[in-house]
């Protein structure tokens, strides 16, 4: 019996993310709390080599910031190659206070995928990082528990992202979930109501 449940948790784990460390400025609590919540989302390098598949892992994150952790993400976009620029500061414009930075290595694997992420929030006015993340694993394509998102984002974006779809979710989700939470104010709340994500 001890050998099943030893057995049945390494199965487990096996199949979750695993943050390896996350860290906040010091000084959010006084600075970018209130100072950074209006973002736009970059994957850069594309996952896998895959244009449709870094624009997945910039839109799950963007929705996924938006609905769990009160940042207004704007906007979203995967690049090719690596960063001329690494505090993006190209991408900082209409107001945007903060660019969320995801920076995977992705490969399929027999029927699923395994993936890392190194992730990080940067403020537009002086590419300093505001917080940071780094996770990795690897699961199976196919996930009843996934199975809606799965035809959501092949609905939006093509075929060639269901593979993916289920392995970026839990990555992401257990990544972002690191994130710190900003400060809305009352504009800033009726901005993020209007994006009606």
């Amino acid at each position: 019996m001890n050998r099943l449940a030893l057995v049945l948790g390494l199965v487990l784990l096996a199949g979750c993310a695993t943050v390896k460390g996350s860290r906040v400025r010091s000084d959010y609590e006084a600075v970018d709390k209130t100072q950074v919540k209006r973002l736009v989302v970059v994957t850069q390098p594309l996952p896998d080599g895959k244009q449709e598949v870094g624009e997945l892992w910039s839109l799950v994150a963007r929705r996924y910031v938006n609905q769990n952790r009160d940042f207004i993400a704007r906007s979203n976009v995967a690049l090719a190659g690596s960063p001329e620029d690494a505090s993006f500061k190209g991408l900082c414009v209409d107001n945007l206070e903060g660019v969320l930075w995801l920076s995977p290595d992705v490969r399929r694997k027999g029927n699923g995928v395994e993936a890392a992420v190194k992730a990080q929030l940067l403020r537009c006015r002086d590419g300093q990082e505001v917080w940071s993340a780094e996770a990795a694993g690897s699961w199976p394509s196919d996930d009843a528990r996934y199975m809606e998102l799965t035809a959501q984002y092949t609905g939006e974006l093509g075929p060639e992202v269901s593979p993916y779809v289920a392995p970026t979710f839990r990555l992401l989700s257990a990544t972002l979930d690191t994130l710190p939470r900003p400060q809305l104010n009352d504009e800033d709340v009726t901005e993020k109501i209007e994006l009606g994500e």
